[in-house]
């Protein structure tokens, strides 16, 4: 929209409607018209079963049924209940629990834990850092607290994490403005399903503490934990977190833990930012300023997902079936990934590299053209700044294969 009527555009670049969301109702449109069975629809990133029907951990599902009144109606507290706090620490670190305070707050999922973030640790037009492929509401949530999304390259040539880049984009962003936050989809990266190896977080850790030797600067470390209980074994992927204990105390470490894939309640809107500080003063800090922004904003979280998780970690024998009923659904969405990749490799279809996770994402040019021809074959995916993302987690197995085919089709014909 070139010109606003009422509203005030306050810097911000608003387009009429979320691209993903957009294309996802086109191929809802077309399969109303022609059968779902005809419609191959990688866009949105939930869990579907072979039907197309979203996958809930049926234990989940018990627990919210058997919620009495006061546990689902009440207000929760401004920070979130107590016991779900404890409980959201439990559910992203696992065995792995790093040393050092922890503070926990309740945000409506990983969204709110980054929109949280970044209000408390950046000022106005500061920029925010993350990587070249990233997923796109970072740029919308930075644009409507009047912030800039600045990126560093991802992969070296090789295919490699390309610590190099991060550290002279991180070099060129202080050289500006006297804190960052940095901001790293880990593990199970969306878009490209790329993991880093313990030794990638050596040199992520080793990057930020060589910058924090100058102690004007404030770095702040946001983790994106959304998909980490979906990036394979549940504790491989979590050994990385100890290598974040005792930072210098002008990094912080903030883990934005998500209740929607790794608990599928993803509209029940439920997470938490999780802080990590050698410092009690700055957790406290941290406590203090993220009460203050939720009381601002969303005030409550939704209590009837807090219940839920507070009530999985009370009780060892959901946990475990919790953790078997994921399990099921973590074999179903690597049986697609191996299958699409198979695919790839035998069509030479190049990805980015890839580990485990929701999403793949194919690197291409021409990008809108690649997708409107696949459309015409009834696929729908998700254009991108230099590339195709695939919900894998959306599609059969079957259809993986088709897709991978297709695609390798449309970008030999137009790229």
């Amino acid at each position: 929209m070139a010109n606003f009527i009422m509203a005030e555009q306050n810097g911000r670049t608003i387009p009429k409607g979320d691209k993903i969301f957009s294309i996802n109702k086109l191929a809802q449109d077309l399969a109303g018209k022609i059968g779902k069975e005809n419609v191959i629809n990688a866009t949105i990133g939930s869990l579907l079963d072979d039907d197309g029907n979203l996958l809930v951990l049926p234990t989940v599902v018990d627990i919210l049924r058997s919620l009495k009144p006061d546990e689902f109606a009440d207000y929760a507290p401004i920070g979130g209940v107590p016991a779900f706090l404890e409980s959201a620490k439990k559910a992203a670190f696992g065995n792995y629990s790093p040393e050092g305070y922890t503070e926990a707050i309740a945000t409506p999922g990983g969204t709110g834990a980054i929109r949280s973030t970044i209000q408390n640790y950046s000022k106005r037009f500061d920029k925010v850092l993350t990587s070249d492929w990233h997923w796109s509401p970072y740029q919308t949530i930075a644009s409507e607290l009047e912030r800039k999304i600045a990126t560093f390259t991802m992969f070296d040539e090789s295919g490699n994490f390309n610590i190099p880049s991060l550290d002279s984009k991180l070099s060129e962003i202080l050289s500006g403005q006297d804190s960052l936050i940095f901001i790293f989809n880990a593990p199970a990266h969306n878009p490209t399903g790329f993991s880093p190896s313990l030794g990638d977080w050596d040199n992520v850790v080793g990057v930020l503490k060589e910058k924090a030797k100058d102690r004007s600067k404030k770095l702040i470390l946001f983790v994106d934990i959304a998909y980490i209980d979906f990036a394979g074994d549940s504790d491989k992927c979590r050994e990385f977190i100890p290598k974040l204990s005792n930072m210098p105390e002008n990094i912080l470490v903030i883990f934005g833990f998500s209740m929607s894939k790794g608990y599928t309640l993803y509209g029940m809107r439920s997470g938490a930012s999780i802080c990590l500080s050698r410092s009690k003063e700055i957790v406290e800090e941290f406590n203090m300023v993220s009460m203050y922004s939720n009381r601002g904003t969303w005030s409550n979280g939704t209590r009837p997902a807090m219940m839920t998780l507070s009530k999985i970690f009370q009780d060892d024998l959901l946990y475990k079936k919790v953790l078997a009923e994921r399990k099921v659904f973590n074999y179903l969405l690597e049986s697609r990934c191996k299958a699409f990749i198979e695919t790839a490799k035998q069509v030479s279809l190049k990805t980015c590299p890839f580990d485990a996770g929701f999403f793949i994402t194919v690197p291409c040019k021409k990008v809108d053209d690649i997708s409107i021809r696949l459309q015409d074959s009834g696929i729908f995916t998700v254009p991108m700044d230099g590339g195709i993302r695939i919900a894998i987690s959306a599609i059969k197995e079957s259809d993986g294969r088709i897709l991978a085919t297709k695609l390798a089709e449309a970008i030999n014909s137009i790229d």
